[in-house]
């Protein structure tokens, strides 16, 4: 029987990207292969033991049930919070493209219920990707920086890490879906450096692909938020190479939803 780790299942809108307070109902999968300084949610860093069912849409009560769960009964418990009332059906993480036979399943059958198909991904994994394409109908890719992130089994971050030429890679596979969004988080570490040679890379794919600047919420070893006018900075430098940058926060921490 095929099956999946998943942290979670439960109803919400979206908090982030260009399609922030879009319903949407989220499949949170276990296990990355990244750490982030920032991460909000460092329990889904390795495979869960348990995932946690939400039983109302919203109402963040949960039942829970010993992983890996079962592909029927994770499209079970979807439609039990009326999948086909969601415009998306996100597959989050950790990283759902450690587990691609399991997105491909579970896309095949939320998408064919009604709603859209959201993967958010780190945006590394791109032979993953190219497996499962067909069946998404927005890929949301982060744009990871070195200055706040490493690779599991690394210590410590090291200056000179680079994802550029992994995202770039996975870009372009990205780019055969019906639309594509690069997020790249930003904290007081940035460096410009870091953010140019993104913009050339994603320009270089395609400089109308929408590129949202999301300021990180402080977290984990990140203790503070870019200030006004680095951000504003920031945006203006992006746009010397991309036609559509945009500004946006992770709008469900301020509403305090999941």
């Amino acid at each position: 029987m095929a099956t999946v780790n998943l942290v979670e299942i439960f109803s919400s809108v979206q908090g982030e990207g260009l399609h922030v307070g879009a319903s949407t109902l989220f499949l949170r999968f276990g296990g990355c292969d990244l750490r982030c300084g920032w991460c909000d949610s460092p329990h889904t860093w390795n495979p869960a033991g348990q995932c946690r069912l939400e039983q109302t849409p919203g109402s963040a009560v949960f039942r829970s049930v010993a992983n890996p769960v079962p592909l029927e009964a994770a499209v079970a418990a979807a439609e039990a919070l009326g999948l086909v009332r969601h415009r998306f059906a996100s597959l989050t993480g950790g990283e759902p493209l450690l587990q691609p036979e399991a997105v491909r399943t579970l896309g095949e059958a939320l998408r064919a219920r009604g709603p859209l198909l959201h993967l958010e991904t780190h945006g590394i994994a791109a032979e993953a990707l190219e497996t499962v394409i067909d069946v998404v109908d927005v890929v949301s890719m982060d744009w990871k920086l070195g200055s706040d992130v490493r690779r599991k089994g690394r210590r410590a971050r090291r200056v000179d890490e680079s994802f550029h030429d992994e995202h770039e890679r996975f870009l372009r596979v990205a780019k055969r879906a019906p639309q594509v969004v690069v997020k790249v988080v930003v904290s007081p570490s940035s460096r410009e450096e870091e953010l140019d040679e993104m913009a050339r890379r994603v320009a270089g794919v395609d400089p109308n692909l929408p590129v949202v600047i999301q300021p990180v919420t402080p977290f984990g070893s990140v203790a503070a938020t870019p200030g006004a006018q680095q951000l504003l900075g920031w945006t203006a430098r992006l746009q010397a190479e991309l036609h559509d940058v945009r500004l946006i926060p992770q709008t469900h921490k301020l509403l305090g939803a999941l």
